[in-house]
C-alpha cells in the first residue's frame, strides 16, 4: 500500500501519521510505499526544487522509513514529480533533441537527477527494500539514454532493488526494462478490462525476464469508479460497495497469473480519516470501507496467514 502521498511538509512525522502507518499495517499490509512529490512550476520548466516546501523534509523521510520498519513492512522510497500549475506528470516534455536557447531533456534530467541520487542516498542509508526512480512519465519514457545514464548513477549510490512505475498501457512500450531489476505499472485498468490487459502484459514481462508488479492499482469509492478507476475527479456518490466491486474483480484476476508478484495499492493517507467517516468518503484509500477488510483477508491469506 502507497503511504503518505503526496508528501506535503509538516504531515509526516507526527503522532497523527503514525497512527494512520499503525491501522495500515494492521490490514496485512507487508510493503509500503513512501511517495511524495517535488514541484516543477511548469510542464516545460526544467528545475525540480525538491529540497523546498510543499515536499516533505529529509527527516519526515528518515522518521517515515524508521515507523515502517518498526511496524514490520518493507519500505520502497518512490520519489515523484509533479507540476505545480496542476499539469499531469505524463506532459512534461521538451523536443526530442536540444535546441540552443529552448529548454532541453539534457537540462531536465539533470535536476531530475539530483533528485532521484538524493533519495536513493537516503534510501541506502536507510536500508529501503527499493527504490522507484519515476512515475507515470509518459512522455519522458522515450528518453532511453537519459535514463539507462540515471539507472548506472542510482547503482552506485543504491544496493537495493530498482524500479520504474511506468503509466497504465505503457508497459509495451518503454524500451529499457532491462537496465532495471523489477518491472512496474500503474494497474488502473477497467474493472471488466483486467483479463485483456494482464494477457498483453504477460507478453511484455515474458519477453524481459523480469519480475513484475503492479506499482500503483487501486479504485475511488464511488459511483462509477470501478468503470474509471484512473480518474480521481470523476462525479459520483459515496460507494464502499463500488469500491469492493473493484477489488474483488482485481484480485481475483491478478491472483490467477503468477508472474503478478502483487500490488502496491492506491492509496492511504498521513492524516486518516475517523472512521465513522469512511461510509461519506469517496477516495481511493480503504480504510473502514468493505474493501479494506477484503484486501486484509486477501494479503494474509497471500502470505500464508490464512482468512480468519
Amino acid at each position: 500500500m502507497t503511504w503518505g502521498w503526496v508528501g506535503t511538509r509538516g504531515t509526516w512525522a507526527t503522532p497523527e501519521a503514525s497512527a494512520s502507518m499503525a491501522r495500515m499495517a494492521e490490514h496485512g499490509v507487508t510493503w509500503t510505499a513512501l511517495a511524495f512529490a517535488a514541484l516543477q512550476e511548469r510542464a516545460f520548466s526544467t528545475e525540480i526544487p525538491f529540497e523546498a516546501e510543499p515536499t516533505v523534509t529529509d527527516d519526515e523521510l528518515v522518521w517515515a522509513i524508521r515507523e515502517a520498519h518498526v511496524l514490520g513492512m518493507k519500505v520502497c522510497l518512490k520519489p515523484v514529480v509533479n507540476v505545480a500549475d496542476g499539469t499531469w506528470r505524463a506532459h512534461i516534455g521538451f523536443f526530442d533533441w536540444d535546441v540552443p536557447g529552448e529548454p532541453t531533456w539534457t537540462q531536465w534530467f539533470a535536476s531530475y537527477r539530483r533528485f532521484i541520487l538524493h533519495a536513493a542516498r537516503i534510501a541506502e542509508a536507510e536500508g529501503c527494500a527499493m527504490l522507484c526512480i519515476g512515475c507515470e512519465m509518459v512522455r519522458a519514457d522515450g528518453q532511453e539514454a537519459h535514463w539507462r545514464s540515471l539507472i548506472a548513477e542510482v547503482r552506485a549510490e543504491y544496493s537495493g532493488v530498482v524500479t520504474y512505475n511506468c503509466d497504465k498501457y505503457q508497459e509495451d512500450h518503454v524500451t529499457w526494462w532491462d537496465a532495471v531489476d523489477v518491472i512496474s505499472s500503474s494497474g488502473y485498468y477497467p474493472v471488466d478490462g483486467w483479463e485483456e490487459q494482464l494477457d498483453r502484459v504477460e507478453r511484455v514481462v515474458e519477453a524481459s525476464g523480469k519480475p513484475f508488479f503492479f506499482m500503483e492499482a487501486g479504485c475511488p469509492s464511488r459511483l462509477g469508479s470501478p468503470e474509471l478507476p484512473n480518474d480521481w475527479t470523476l462525479a459520483g456518490e459515496p460507494s464502499g460497495e463500488e469500491q469492493l466491486r473493484y477489488y474483488r474483480a482485481m484480485f481475483g484476476a491478478v491472483r490467477a497469473r503468477p508472474w503478478v508478484r502483487g500490488l502496491m495499492l492506491w492509496d492511504w493517507p498521513a492524516r486518516l480519516y475517523p472512521e465513522q467517516a469512511a461510509a461519506s468518503n469517496t477516495d481511493y484509500c480503504p480504510y473502514g470501507k468493505p474493501a479494506g477488510a477484503f484486501m486484509a483477508a486477501q494479503y494474509r491469506d497471500w502470505h500464508g496467514e490464512g482468512t480468519g
